[in-house]
């Protein structure tokens, strides 16, 4: 994909990887659209973007505000081309002594807030007969470890979706990418690990957030199905597929660092 001119709808754009990804976006000459909760936050990515752009405040748990605010966009911009559909949180917590509301909270904003932000856009891609709608889930979807039971739940769902998405949209012009990366160097675990000590501990392992984000834009260029980095990650994955009893012996300690 040429990226000159390309409407890209990002959603959790106002810190981390999605501020990333829209400044990588406007110097490729697409034109980002940045949503997210904080207004504030908006402003200062907003701020940091140079070329024309949009912003738009969303909560991804309405259902209303997420298809009023798409429809504002292709009102505006008259089409969507790319949705990134990035907005999610994460807390770190032993599914004993988790709060059912937890659950709840993490899966509203990072299933279904994918979900209702991919029904709101789909329509019009689907009209249009092109579009590139890239899932950001994780490899806490692909392996699971200790304390991570809600979160890693939500991304396991972001992946199942996005698996039978690709397969129902076979043809029509649209197509999914879903984005695997494990920890990432950014706000995120501000309140997945507010005591810093799962940060610490996988510090030598985590990855640079504008790695990441090239690799975002590199997988919708080559329209690639599935992104997973970094590689020893990938490798892993590939492993518990393999011998699922040999790798939850031999990566307990590597995994559990919670």
């Amino acid at each position: 994909m040429d990226f000159q001119g390309k409407i890209a709808v990002i959603t959790g754009a106002s810190s981390g990887i999605g501020a990333l990804m829209a400044q990588m976006l406007a110097q490729r000459g697409a034109v980002p659209v940045l949503m997210a909760r904080s207004e504030q936050k908006l402003a200062e990515a907003s701020a940091k973007i140079q070329g024309q752009h949009g912003v738009y405040r969303l909560d991804v748990t309405s259902a209303e505000q997420v298809t009023a605010t798409m429809e504002r966009v292709i009102a505006e911009y008259g089409r969507i081309d790319i949705l990134i559909n990035n907005a999610g949180y994460g807390v770190f917590d032993p599914f004993v002594t988790a709060p059912l509301s937890e659950f709840e909270s993490m899966m509203d904003v990072n299933y279904m807030g994918t979900v209702r932000c991919t029904k709101a856009v789909l329509p019009s891609m689907l009209k249009q007969g092109s579009g590139h709608i890239v899932n950001i889930a994780s490899m806490a979807g692909k392996i699971g470890s200790a304390k991570s039971s809600g979160y890693s739940a939500t991304k396991h769902a972001v992946l199942g979706l996005t698996s039978c998405l690709r397969q129902e949209l076979v043809g029509t012009g649209v197509r999914l990418t879903a984005v695997n990366p494990g920890p990432i160097d950014t706000p995120f675990f501000d309140r997945a690990d507010p005591s810093g000590s799962y940060v610490k501990n996988v510090q030598w392992f985590m990855l640079k957030p504008e790695r990441v984000a090239q690799a975002v834009l590199e997988a919708i260029v080559r329209g690639t199905p599935e992104v997973n980095l970094p590689f020893m990650a990938a490798a892993g994955v590939k492993l518990y597929q393999l011998f699922p009893r040999l790798f939850d012996r031999v990566a307990y300690k590597l995994l559990n660092k919670k």
